[in-house]
């Protein structure tokens, strides 16, 4: 894999983060890893003890993990959100709006082009979860 990188301004969890079926089974997991099939809302109450959740994305045109990061961040998760396999450069953006805070990409990510990318626009125009208030409402507020 890629470069890990993080947003996060208290660090990175290093565990090994365990399937969904394993976390069920296991009462001592603090990082566990999403599958796009898997459901995320399982995890909303053990939210509090995970340091950890990393979402796969098998394939950059499988957007269901988006989905997963609003859920989790909508239901107060404050710990490390990961976005782990074929993560592209301009997808860190729209996935960082979604809640994710760390990237573990298969390939490397081009750090310069991800900096330009992040300054290209002042607004936005959909409502997610990093509170950032779409054009939309600022114009019509």
């Amino acid at each position: 894999m890629g470069d890990l990188i993080s947003f996060r301004t208290d660090g990175t969890h290093e565990e090994p983060a365990v399937t969904l079926d394993a976390f069920e089974g296991q009462s001592n997991a603090t990082a566990v890893r999403l599958e796009p099939t898997d459901d995320p809302r399982a995890l909303i109450p053990h939210l509090e003890r995970l340091s950890l959740i990393e979402v796969a994305f098998p394939k950059f045109r499988d957007g269901r993990g988006y989905s997963v990061g609003s859920i989790l961040r909508e239901a107060g998760y404050t710990g490390e959100l990961r976005a782990a396999g074929d993560v592209l450069v301009d997808q860190i953006l729209p996935m960082r709006r979604c809640g994710f805070d760390s990237f573990l990409a298969d390939a490397p990510i081009d750090r310069a082009t991800m900096e330009k990318l992040g300054s290209l626009y002042d607004d936005v125009y959909q409502k997610t979860v990093d509170g950032r208030s779409p054009i939309w409402a600022k114009r019509h507020g």
